[in-house]
């Protein structure tokens, strides 16, 4: 009896324990969901609003993707490189990705891979011909893709060769479209980090910016006689 009076007295403090520890569990469950409920909001939803808004208030292009636009419509973004129809345009950088940014990559091949090798020597030629200079008067970035194959800028050699192939086909004195690339040569970043470039995308929408600007001055002055 004293066995089975033990043994009754035992369950109650058993039922007791389980529940008190049962307790415990659920006191340490609401701080951990609150805390990731809390973590959710914050950094998954209030972070997000707020850096993109404070980018959007300080930087309000580059947020928009440093687009282009020519009487209300989108032409291209400043970060991007697109091919141009036309010799009376600038070319930029070959692309792997055939200047698609949804397929952004370069070639991956090796310096000393033949068909890299073979695939330069054909384009500097190609470019030599085209520009009416001597093979080794090409400059690199015109013969060589970046490693995205979106690269919106070149160097001011691979400009500069381009120039009297682009004045001839304009009607324009070669020295105008020289100044008009100068204009557009950006200098190092801050002085000091890169080399200095000049950005395909807005040196053209220049350019049909100049044409635009002496039909409209040639329309006013017949009008004017």
């Amino acid at each position: 009896m004293n066995r089975s009076a033990a043994a009754s007295l035992s369950r109650p403090a058993r039922a007791r324990a389980a529940t008190a520890v049962s307790l415990q569990h659920r006191a340490a469950l609401r701080p951990a969901l609150g805390l990731g409920v809390a973590s959710l909001l914050v950094l998954g939803l209030a972070y997000a609003v707020a850096t993109t808004g404070l980018g959007a208030a300080l930087f309000p292009a580059q947020a928009q993707g440093s687009l282009l636009l020519h009487h209300g419509q989108v032409r291209g973004s400043q970060l991007v490189a697109q091919p141009f129809v036309g010799d009376g345009y600038f070319q930029a950088r070959p692309s792997a990705a055939n200047y698609d940014p949804m397929a952004a990559a370069g070639s991956n091949l090796a310096r000393s891979n033949p068909a890299l090798q073979e695939r330069v020597a054909d384009a500097a030629r190609t470019v030599a011909a085209r520009e009416g200079v001597a093979v080794d008067d090409v400059p690199g970035d015109l013969v060589t893709q970046s490693g995205a194959g979106m690269d919106p800028e070149l160097s001011p050699a691979a400009a500069a060769v381009q120039v009297k192939r682009v004045a001839g086909n304009r009607g324009l004195g070669v020295e105008e479209v020289q100044a008009l690339v100068q204009a557009h040569t950006q200098g190092p970043q801050w002085g000091v980090f890169g080399q200095p470039r000049v950005n395909v995308m807005t040196l053209n929408m220049a350019l049909d910016g100049l044409k635009n600007s002496q039909a409209t001055a040639a329309a006013t002055e017949t009008t004017a006689r």
